[in-house]
């Protein structure tokens, strides 16, 4: 017998029956895909290990368990990532899960605005009355999706896959973009695909470290520890406004005017070409483009005293560390979200990569241009989420790629839609243009993380149905939705995450989810059925069925893991690194790209790539005169605190509520006193803080950990046009006491 609904004409009014046709001849029950279901080891009480699920470290934890639930953990001593070591959100991972704001049921949105549960079955009938009714008057492109870098890739597939493949969406796009884009964008235009080359050894091994807009002492505690492990008497050098906790145990630290980046690493490059500290033979032989960029350098405004003048830095200073880069040493150069998070931060990680390739640090032991990812499967998010690019890196827009996943996933080609995805900030600007209508947000909190927070208030009601899938009703989007799906957290489900250096670890199923709670995968299985295209996904049964069909789309892509035969192999190994193509006899538990000099180029060489720098978007001026720099507070802070908030522990080790860091300078004249309150105004918002004196934020800046929603109401809505990632890092502020 048919299922059958009616779509409502009114967000708010009651569920009713659908009348037009449903192509389910049954009902699919949740627990069928293992609703409440325990973890399943050998023995009850016993130990197992699971990759964390916060930052892309990717460290394994060795979780303990009692009566088939665990109860405890400690690090892994024997993981070739953190050696048996562990930073404070690892050693509370468990914490979050017993929760108790945890969603354990459905919720749907009534009349009144309250939040109500329903069962699973309602709450599928409900989300695809309401989808295939937007999609039926206004298109497929009406509906889109928004997820997360903070689930396996094989759920993380199954949703892309789902919804483009399955529901017909064209749009989606992952908070991977609010991390990594400008990393992805980066190394697609200069080595021809999104290649981190580095493996984590490169920390100890190097002569020269530097640290671009990155305090990897906080914002990765067990990468800073294998830096301490180097025994090669490194020197370690910072480029960041602030003097961070990593500035501070640096050997160097230059403390250049914010966003002034992109002109210094133009200057190094001059000095390189200027004093030949340049690998010739390397450049000759590897790489395009080099006469142009010698051509811009020696005829652009990046010599010495221009660039020192323009950044604030001694002429010394900045002469010193271009001579380091070019010693002829094992240099390694490394960002994060200082460089990521910007307006033209695609051409500044291109300056880093030019660096190196102008020295020849890249493929050997102790070099490479390294990008340090962000959440715990970013690289999943990239490579596999079908949302930036085809399943394995392919191109939607190329015939043949389609043609070869179709033939993989036995699928119609016509399927598979022929253009890019919009990027999430295209997305919304379509919900605020009224064009998308339906959206599904996953496992990510986009209320309090997305730039220019109040802009983000106002296009949500132009969404006619909004559905969020997450492990707390409490989160600010969960309280913002039509309804409100309960997901399993990590600890709770199965499957692979990929860190930094391109390892792919395994993650297990260690406790029950709560309630009703399920697993995305189990939750995505469920949509597929009730939309109607289940058939589509019919060896898409479990995350490892799923991890095999990766390893197929993967064939023959410079991310080709073709050669990982199971779950088992990826334990055994201690993580495989990408790529080990099919047929891979013997590998090193350590591994980097290019040590043969080809990249992913048919002529096998890299591109130097060179743009002016630009203008702020927003500058500093009379009524707004201080930059605001935003950024992680602490090691026992993640992202929007939904998770690292749950745990008694970690919530003592940073304020409760917003601050900032302001200089005591700049405190002293605008009558500030230590911890008291301030009030920091944008031309978007106004919020209030506590004001903490220090001088590691330089005179005319403040800093506001983005761990806060306040935050977030101040931020400036721009955009690096490659990669499309939200310039966080810089916008002008006004600040007074409260």
């Amino acid at each position: 017998m048919k299922t059958r609904l009616t779509p409502r004409s009114d967000k708010n009014t009651p569920f009713r029956q659908w009348t037009g046709p449903l192509t389910e001849e049954i009902v699919l029950r949740p627990a069928e895909f293992g609703l409440g279901q325990l973890p399943n080891p050998q023995q009850p009480d016993a130990t197992t290990e699971s990759v964390c699920g916060y930052c892309a470290t990717g460290c394994s934890l060795k979780v303990h368990l009692k009566d088939s639930e665990a109860f405890n953990l400690s690090a892994d001593a024997n993981y070739p990532v953190n050696l048996g070591m562990a930073c404070p959100k690892g050693w509370e991972s468990l914490a979050p899960l017993k929760a108790t704001d945890r969603a354990t049921t459905p919720l749907l949105r009534d009349a009144s605005g309250k939040l109500n549960p329903i069962t699973w079955e309602e709450a599928m009938l409900e989300m695809i009355t309401r989808f295939k009714s937007i999609k039926q008057r206004h298109g497929g492109r009406a509906l889109s999706w928004l997820s997360t870098g903070q689930i396996p890739s094989e759920e993380m597939a199954f949703l892309g896959a789902l919804c483009k493949f399955g529901m017909g969406m064209i749009h989606g796009d992952g908070n991977t973009r609010q991390c990594m884009a400008t990393a992805v964008a980066a190394y697609k235009e200069s080595f021809g695909f999104d290649a981190p080359p580095y493996t984590y050894q490169d920390f100890e091994e190097s002569d020269v470290l530097v640290f671009v807009g990155s305090n990897l002492c906080i914002t990765h505690p067990i990468m800073w520890q294998r830096v301490m492990r180097n025994r090669r008497n490194p020197e370690i050098i910072v480029l960041d406004p602030r003097r961070t906790e990593t500035a501070m145990a640096a050997t160097k630290h230059l403390p250049l005017r914010p966003k002034s980046d992109l002109a210094l690493l133009y200057c190094f490059a001059r000095l390189l070409v200027e004093n030949d500290w340049l690998d010739n033979d390397f450049i000759q032989a590897h790489t395009e483009g080099f006469s142009e960029l010698k051509e811009f350098l020696l005829n652009g405004p990046y010599d010495l005293a221009t660039v020192a003048e323009l950044s604030g830095l001694d002429q010394g200073a900045i002469f010193e560390v271009a001579r380091m880069i070019g010693s002829g040493k094992r240099v390694s150069l490394w960002w994060t979200m200082g460089v990521n998070q910007s307006y033209e931060g695609t051409r500044v990680a291109q300056a880093i990569i030019n660096l190196a390739l102008l020295t020849g640090n890249i493929g050997k032991p102790g070099t490479g241009a390294n990008s340090i990812t962000g959440q715990c499967n970013a690289m999943g998010s990239r490579l596999f989420s079908n949302s930036t690019n085809l399943l394995g890196g392919h191109k939607f827009t190329l015939a043949k790629d389609r043609s070869k996943i179709a033939g993989i996933l036995g699928i119609e080609e016509d399927c598979i839609p022929q253009e890019d995805s919009w990027a999430y900030d295209e997305i919304l600007e379509g919900v605020e243009r009224g064009e998308i209508k339906g959206l599904w947000i996953i496992a990510t909190n986009t209320a309090h993380s997305w730039i220019n927070q109040n802009r983000w208030n106002k296009l949500r009601e132009q969404l006619d149905f909004m559905v969020v899938q997450d492990m707390y009703h409490t989160s600010e989007t969960a309280q913002m939705a039509d309804l409100v799906l309960p997901a399993a957290g990590w600890g709770e489900k199965e499957g692979t995450f990929i860190n930094s250096e391109r390892r792919i670890g395994r993650t297990r199923k260690v406790s029950r989810a709560p309630g009703q709670a399920l697993a995305d995968f189990h939750i995505f299985q469920l949509v597929a059925h009730y939309w109607g295209c289940g058939e589509l996904f019919n060896r898409w049964n479990s995350p490892e069925a799923v991890f095999k069909i990766l390893t197929e789309v993967s064939k023959g892509q410079p991310c080709d893991i073709s050669g990982i035969k199971d779950y088992a192999m990826i334990e055994s190994e201690g993580g495989i690194q990408w790529p080990l193509p099919e047929g891979t006899e013997a590998f090193d538990t350590q591994r980097r790209l290019f040590a043969d000099g080809q990249f992913f180029y048919p002529s096998g060489r890299a591109k130097l790539i060179f743009e002016a720098p630009r203008k702020l978007p927003e500058a500093t001026d009379v009524e707004y005169p201080f930059t605001l720099l935003t950024g992680r507070g602490s090691s026992s802070q993640w992202h929007t605190q939904t998770r690292t908030g749950k745990s008694d522990v970690l919530r003592k080790l940073y304020p409760a509520k917003s601050y900032i860091e302001i200089n005591p300078k700049d405190a002293e004249r605008l009558g500030i006193e230590s911890e008291s309150k301030v009030v920091i105004s944008s031309r978007r918002g106004e919020i209030t803080a506590s004001a903490h004196l220090t001088p590691i934020t330089p005179v005319g800046s403040i800093f506001a950990p983005m761990h806060y929603r306040e935050v977030n109401q101040l931020t400036h809505s721009s955009f690096d046009p490659q990669s499309r990632q939200p310039n966080y890092k810089a916008c002008a502020v006004q600040v007074c006491k409260a």
